[in-house]
């Protein structure tokens, strides 16, 4: 059964990322990179990784969505155009992608079988928060710290431009 719902969330990953390349609009294009966001979580939690699940959610699918919305809107890319919209498709594709995702994720959640994932006890140790945090900060702080820098300058980098745009 864990495979079917591998699958299944799979599709619905693949095909949020597809709709998102295939989106005109920035802001739709935004809500299907959530919803892939979203699938990955559910893909996480499929491999009994609770805590990735969570990070997923609050870091990928919260923070870096924020962060995307915000550049968006700074930008005026959300401006509502007042053409119909071109692909039809798109409302009830995410629907229906979302609705499938929450099935799964649903039947992940509550369905524990109670088996330790495959490597038994080693695996549980590598998705314990207490180890990952040690790993991030001791053996990978300097690329974390690299990639908070790298997002700290793409920011001032978008207000800096969108400020010069404006003076033009």
């Amino acid at each position: 059964m864990e495979f079917v719902l591998f699958f299944v969330t799979a599709a619905i990953a693949i095909a949020g990322a597809v709709a998102m390349l295939l989106s005109r609009n920035a802001v739709h294009s935004a809500l299907f990179l959530l919803l892939n966001f979203a699938a990955i979580a559910v893909l996480f939690l499929l491999l009994q990784s609770p805590f990735l699940f969570t990070i997923q959610l609050t870091v990928y699918a919260g923070a870096i969505m924020v962060l995307f919305l915000f550049v968006m809107m700074l930008l005026g890319a959300e401006q509502v155009e007042d053409s119909p919209d071109l692909i039809a498709w798109q409302r009830p594709l995410a629907w229906l992608l979302g609705l499938g995702l929450l099935a799964v994720a649903g039947f992940a959640a509550f369905n524990n079988s109670g088996v330790l994932p495959p490597g038994g006890e080693e695996a549980l140790i590598f998705g314990d928060p207490a180890v990952l945090g040690a790993i991030l900060f001791t053996e990978y702080l300097l690329p974390f710290e690299i990639t908070g820098f790298i997002l700290l300058i793409a920011v001032i980098g978008v207000v800096v431009l969108n400020q010069r745009g404006r003076k033009a």
